[in-house]
């Protein structure tokens, strides 16, 4: 059985990387597999294609914090719905991006970012009931929705190209 879901997994793989879809197993990677999750890089194509903003969420497999938070998340029935407005974008581990801007105020896990359709991370979208000194902490499925909410009403009014927000 092991046998056979390797020779699949590799097929599916090399199938995938010869027509240019990036795929990965347990896509969900214990966030939810009902949520629609990309890539980053694909995440901003999609993003500055469709003008919907991008939600980035950065965990780490070995992260207590993060094994306590992906539950909460991957059962709320209220940030499925709402992540229909995002890209939603789920990196783990090495995926995590190296860049600056996806490090606001500290390298801490999870860490979840709002990014309008252009890439920009909005510094001004954060968990507001969460510690002042780590703004994009999440803990909880309630503190997420709550950002979810208030960026869809704040990048609604910022113009790109098919924002249907």
């Amino acid at each position: 059985m092991a046998f056979l879901k390797s020779s699949i997994s590799f097929s599916a793989c090399f199938l995938c990387g010869v027509i240019g879809i990036h795929v990965r197993a347990e896509n969900d990677l214990g966030l939810g597999e009902k949520y629609d999750w990309h890539t980053l890089e694909d995440g901003i194509k999609v993003s500055k294609e469709t003008g919907k903003p991008l939600m980035l969420i950065i965990h780490k497999s070995w992260c207590g914090a993060c094994k306590a938070f992906k539950p909460k998340f991957a059962a709320s029935e209220d940030a499925l719905v709402l992540s229909k407005k995002f890209v939603m974008v789920n990196t783990i581990d090495d995926e995590e991006p190296k860049e600056e801007k996806y490090s606001p105020d500290g390298g801490y896990i999870p860490r979840i970012l709002f990014l309008d359709s252009h890439g920009e991370v909005q510094h001004n979208i954060y968990n507001k009931n969460g510690n002042p000194k780590y703004k994009f902490y999440y803990f909880d499925d309630m503190t997420v929705v709550e950002s979810m909410k208030e960026a869809i009403e704040v990048l609604k009014s910022l113009p790109a190209k098919g924002n249907e927000l």
